[in-house]
């Protein structure tokens, strides 16, 4: 049975001196292990600001802070790929849907691109609230997934703004729906890591995937991508035509699944 996830922003576990202490979560996580009607005896998974990945056990929870010790301090999986979604801005509640599941299969990051066929268009206010809106659905997906970490969203950023991120990266693997049917994925990725001298260090491997809005990418917007590193491809997610939420869950996917990404397992170890 999987334990409930809580992020600290500012403790450190390890600089705690007494045997038990008081758990600073943050306000809106402590009214979810309220919620959660957790109790004395009862155990949770804590990823501190170290990074650092434990096991401890409710001594008192009758205010708003539970008192706890640490039972047992895990050993996460090794130094895990980075796979960053640029997606195109989708109309409703879209990229809501896309944080959210994204986040549970392992995705470490997410870009909004402001692409020429996106509905939405955002203000400068109007995107501070969703950007908040969007890191507070990472967070929770990678609490209740039992992530490591949580990914960050960014704010939304033009395509010559994300041109500039991805300069460095290993590969860039580029959904389009006018790729030709023979534009794999997996041999996208793997040439990107060839090029470079990665393909005996996945874990290392920084790779962005690029998904268009409703409408797709213009074919401007895919010029400007291929051109902004020399490791960026085009890739065909196959011959059906899929929903801009739909491509933005499956071709990351792949994407970790060829990098070994998905189905990592934690040990534990006694402290």
């Amino acid at each position: 049975m999987s334990l409930p996830h809580f992020f600290l922003d500012q403790q450190i576990l390890a600089n705690e001196g007494e045997s038990v202490f008081p758990l600073r979560l943050s306000r809106d996580d402590a009214k979810h292990a309220r919620v959660l009607r957790l109790a004395s005896g009862e155990h949770i998974a804590v990823v501190d600001a170290a990074q650092d990945y434990f096991e401890c056990e409710i001594v008192e929870f009758t205010d708003e802070i539970p008192l706890v010790r640490i039972s047992t301090k895990l050993q996460g999986s090794a130094d895990e790929p980075t796979v960053l979604l640029v997606q195109g801005l989708p109309k409703g509640d879209k990229m809501e849907d896309v944080i959210r599941h994204a986040t549970e299969i392992g995705v470490s990051g997410f870009i909004p691109l402001k692409c020429a066929r996106s509905i939405v268009k955002l203000d400068d206010k109007k995107a501070k609230s969703k950007t908040v809106r969007w890191n507070s659905i990472a967070k929770s997906a990678a609490m209740q997934s039992g992530r490591l970490m949580v990914p960050e969203v960014s704010q939304p950023k033009t395509l010559r703004e994300v041109c500039e991120m991805m300069s460095e990266a290993h590969a860039i693997l580029i959904c389009w729906e006018e790729a030709p049917r023979t534009a794999n994925l997996a041999e996208a990725l793997h040439a990107g890591l060839a090029s470079c001298g990665m393909s005996n260090s996945l874990s290392d491997a920084r790779v962005a995937v690029v998904v268009g809005p409703e409408g797709g990418l213009t074919q401007d917007e895919v010029d400007t991508l291929l051109s902004c590193n020399p490791r960026a491809a085009l890739v065909s997610l196959g011959s059906s035509i899929l929903r801009t939420e739909t491509a933005g869950l499956i071709a990351p996917a792949l994407a970790l699944y060829e990098l070994g990404g998905l189905g990592r397992s934690y040990s534990g170890t006694s402290e």
